[in-house]
């Protein structure tokens, strides 16, 4: 479990960075919902965290490819790969991260 912020200090429609590897990228929609995927594109190595939040959708910066934040799964070209999500939980006013292990090895 990854501390990443306090959760008045992620502004809903916005995200931040972790530096975690591979970072991972926490985002707050709108509505206030939280999420966290892995923060590198799966097209090509650009960074989602400064991409543009739209729903539960994140459009990569470089070349508009656009994941779903619930599933991980692209959801238009050029990416075909999904990106791993990860829970997010709040405690104590305080946003964590609990990351994901990598395919193939022990959580």
């Amino acid at each position: 479990m990854i501390p990443v912020c306090r959760l008045e200090d992620l502004p809903e429609g916005e995200s931040v960075r972790v530096e975690t590897t591979p970072p991972v990228a926490v985002f707050r929609t709108e509505g206030g919902a939280l999420y966290a995927i892995d923060d590198t594109c799966t097209h090509q190595d650009a960074s989602l965290s400064e991409g543009w939040l739209e729903g539960c959708l994140v459009e990569c910066p470089l070349h508009a490819a656009s994941f779903d934040l619930r599933t991980g799964e692209p959801t238009c070209l050029p990416a075909r790969r999904p990106v791993r999500t990860h829970r997010v939980t709040v405690q104590d006013g305080v946003i964590h991260v609990h990351l994901t292990a990598e395919e193939g090895t022990a959580a």
